[in-house]
């Protein structure tokens, strides 16, 4: 039947419904079409001869064109009447830009082309003519519906050089240039490259045609990437180079994208197993991020009150999402430029940068920034430590980690929305000189990377990209308040966040189950995973606990678990700031030394009832600052109301506590000491001439210790009383710390039933308030289910 006295029968008055049921069940037993492939003039000159009598009928009627199609009514969901179709091809992104380019009441175009059976010599072109196709103009790129985005803009809007339709007609123009037998050519090697493609793919149709299929199965710039690479393998070259140039902005994002997805979707924890790995979105939760930061301590503390602060919990007003930074505006109502991020360590800085990437280059969220590099600080450090510092522009910095950017053009151009994040600020290690470093304002200006990063923040350099800082707060604090437009902390998960990260991590939910009421038994656990790396500790080390079916009978113990934080921390530093790799992380006297005085530094501070420290104190034990309040992961930098001092803190209470005892145990187990006999008033079993030996065994420490703890208020030193009496346990000391603070031989500490003995008649005498802590004590010596 022809199409053209289809249209006249339709709009013809007198036209019954039933009849147009009757073509429309006609229509619907053809082969389904595209959105792409338009009948040549070729193709119809025959049929438009014949019907030449019935055109000019239709031209008195209603119908506006002689277009061949049906009206279609609009329905709610459809903003036209227009369906355009192509043999054998689902609807794509491209069908949904052209519908929104006709306004309702449009036509359904037919756009079946003739069988090729039907093409015959007479129809032959000469060969030497060039292919000139004759199917419409793509539709220009339309902004998307508000609908398809959310309240806060998300996931944004592509460039339109980087959006399919620009793409689709640059290709679509680069082939048309072709000659028949080129066009040919080039279509069977672009076959034999892809075996995506059927031939039928290939020979049937016309370039628009052509062009919607290697869309539509390779994707939109790996199909501008294989018909650049076809042209050159056809000789032509220079057709490969203009396209090539005219889609260099979303090719150079296409290959940022290929390489943010291979480093960033598999998330690497601790030691990396092969085929153990976790996929990142199958496992992010997103932490609290919050644009009114404390310091990021929690105050919580199992016997002690809380202690009045100035500086209260953010609440829930001060959230924003991870993706939402850049979307913040400043007073005078333009976006922000430059973020600063911190947080206490193992709060989950780096993840969150990984999973920002992933994002972006998921098309997820943030898709109007055209580029995102990630520059991290220990590359900046490295240059700048170099003898003597390396000299180089910020694009040439750029060029050399994206080898893909080389000689960009388009972070100069006006309206061009990039992101730089650099993270790991206290990796660099050197001060910053922020009013006396020259002024550089052309990014291919070469300098030393120490006045590159000052002329970044004062917004020389890099002028119309986003700037996103992440580093622990002792690092970041060097900045001044002016180069900042926000500052936001991390403040890790809550309690909800928790029980969905943990429940994610596991495949079991029957061990899932187990291991979060398991941990949930200690609340001075519950508090400390509000840091995403001890919740990450927690699924990693409860579940193999039950592989023992009596394990969980008990409640877990508190020591082996700090000690795990404890050589977790210590490890990440020595690989994240001094390059060691996962199987040379041993200790060498120096770290052993840093512990030891960090924990002979909390002591004093228990003895002086504060959980605070200043730089005087770091060098009073002969420590330095940044390994102490940075490097360490144990220890950080809090706001400080009171005066302009530098005020520190460890990351929890309870860790300053632990730190102590460590600090106490290692001096009796290496040097046979009892720092805490002075002063102490020793009983009698202690009297006689054997009294100075017999208080450095483990009964007069752990005496010494219990005088200490009940001449204290209640909870001041009961958690250190505590983690002693764990450290006593062979599992602790001949186990956990053994290769770490101790030699692997070393001898175990004796005579500990006596230590179990006093512990058992303290708990008799002792007050009510004090007894439950006492209890804990015992378990942790004697407990021997872990």
């Amino acid at each position: 039947m022809d199409l053209d006295h289809e249209v006249a029968r339709i709009f013809r008055p007198g036209f019954e419904e039933g009849e147009a049921d009757e073509e429309e069940t006609d229509k619907l037993q053809r082969p389904p079409s595209s959105y792409g492939s338009m009948k040549s003039d070729s193709d119809g000159e025959k049929e438009k001869e014949d019907d030449e009598g019935e055109e000019e009928d239709i031209q008195d009627e209603a119908c506006p064109s002689p277009l061949p199609g049906t009206y279609v009514e609009p329905t709610d969901h459809e903003e036209t009447g227009l369906r355009l179709h192509r043999p054998e091809s689902p609807e794509t992104l491209f069908t949904i830009t052209t519908m929104q380019t006709k306004p309702p009441g449009a036509l359904v175009l037919d756009t079946r082309s003739d069988s090729l059976e039907v093409y015959s010599d007479d129809d032959e072109e000469d060969l030497d003519e060039v292919l000139v196709a004759d199917s419409p103009e793509p539709p220009e790129p339309v902004e998307p519906d508000d609908a398809m985005q959310t309240e806060d803009g998300q996931p944004g809007v592509l460039h339109p050089e980087q959006d399919m339709p620009f793409l689709f007609k640059t290709i679509q123009e680069a082939l048309s240039v072709l000659k028949n037998d080129e066009l040919y050519n080039f279509k069977m090697r672009f076959y034999q490259r892809d075996k995506g493609l059927t031939l039928q793919n290939v020979l049937e149709g016309d370039i628009l045609d052509f062009v919607d299929k290697i869309i539509e199965v390779l994707g939109q710039d790996e199909a501008v990437i294989h018909t650049v690479s076809t042209l050159e393998s056809v000789n032509k070259s220079e057709e490969a180079s203009a396209l090539d140039e005219k889609c260099k902005r979303s090719l150079i994002r296409h290959r940022l994208k290929q390489y943010y997805v291979r480093k960033h979707q598999i998330i690497r924890e601790g030691v990396v197993r092969a085929g153990k790995q976790n996929f990142l979105n199958n496992v992010y939760v997103e932490p609290e991020i919050s644009i009114c930061g404390n310091g990021g301590i929690d105050p919580f503390h199992e016997y002690r009150p809380r202690r009045p602060s100035a500086f209260q919990l953010p609440g829930p007003e001060t959230f924003l999402h991870l993706n939402n930074l850049f979307r913040q505006q400043k007073a005078d109502g333009q976006l922000v430029r430059t973020v600063v991020t911190t947080g206490l360590p193992g709060i989950g800085m780096t993840v969150s940068v990984g999973k920002f990437l992933l994002d972006w280059a998921e098309l997820v969220a943030n898709k109007e920034l055209q580029f995102v590099f990630k520059l991290s600080f220990r590359n900046f450090w490295y240059m700048q430590n170099k003898n003597p510092p390396e000299r180089m522009s910020i694009l040439e910095m750029i060029g050399y980690y994206y080898p893909q950017c080389k000689n960009m053009r388009f972070l100069d151009e006006e309206g061009c929305k990039y992101l730089i994040i650099m993270d790991s600020f206290d990796c660099y290690r050197a001060t910053l000189d922020w009013e006396n470093a020259p002024v550089v304002t052309d990014n291919r200006t070469k300098a030393i990377p120490e006045v590159l990063l000052v002329n970044i923040f004062r917004g020389n350099l890099l002028r119309r990209g986003h700037v996103w800082v992440l580093g622990r707060r002792a690092a970041v604090t060097q900045i001044p308040s002016k180069f900042v437009d926000l500052l936001t902390e991390i403040q890790g998960f809550s309690q909800a966040m928790k029980d969905e990260y943990m429940t994610k991590r596991f495949t079991d939910k029957r061990v899932a189950g187990k291991v979060m009421a398991h941990y949930k038994r200690l609340p001075s656990i519950v508090s400390l995973t509000r840091h995403p790396f001890v919740s990450w500790m927690v699924v990693a080390i409860f579940p193999r606990q039950f592989r023992d079916p009596e394990y969980g009978s008990n409640p877990p113990r508190l020591t082996p678990f700090y000690i795990n934080i404890m050589i977790v921390q210590m490890n990440r530093r020595l690989q994240f700031y001094y390059g060691k790799g996962d199987h040379d992380l041993r200790w060498t006297d120096e770290d052993k030394s840093l512990l030891t005085r960090m924990g002979k530094m909390a002591l004093k501070m228990l003895e002086k009832n504060t959980s605070v420290f200043y730089e005087e104190d770091v060098k009073e034990f002969g420590l330095k600052l940044m390994e102490v309040t940075v490097l360490s992961g144990l220890c950080t930098e809090i706001p400080n109301t009171a005066n302009s001092k530098r005020a520190f803190s460890f990351i929890h209470v309870t860790l300053q506590e632990y730190m102590a005892a460590m600090y106490v145990f290692t001096s009796f187990r290496t040097d046979g000491k009892n720092v805490l006999e002075s002063g102490m008033h020793m009983p009698k079993i202690f009297a006689g001439s054997a009294t100075k030996d017999q208080t450095k065994s483990p009964v007069g420490m752990v005496h010494c210790a219990l005088e200490k703890t009940f001449a204290a208020p209640v909870g001041h030193f009961d958690f250190f009383l505590r983690f002693l009496c764990g450290m006593l346990s062979p599992q602790c000391h001949d186990e956990q710390l053994a290769g770490c603070l101790y030699c692997h031989h070393a001898p175990k500490v004796c005579a500990l039933d006596e230590v179990q003995r006093i512990l058992e008649k303290k708990i008799q005498t002792a007050p009510e308030d004090r007894k439950e802590n006492l209890k804990e004590c015992l378990r942790e010596l004697i407990q021997k289910d872990e």
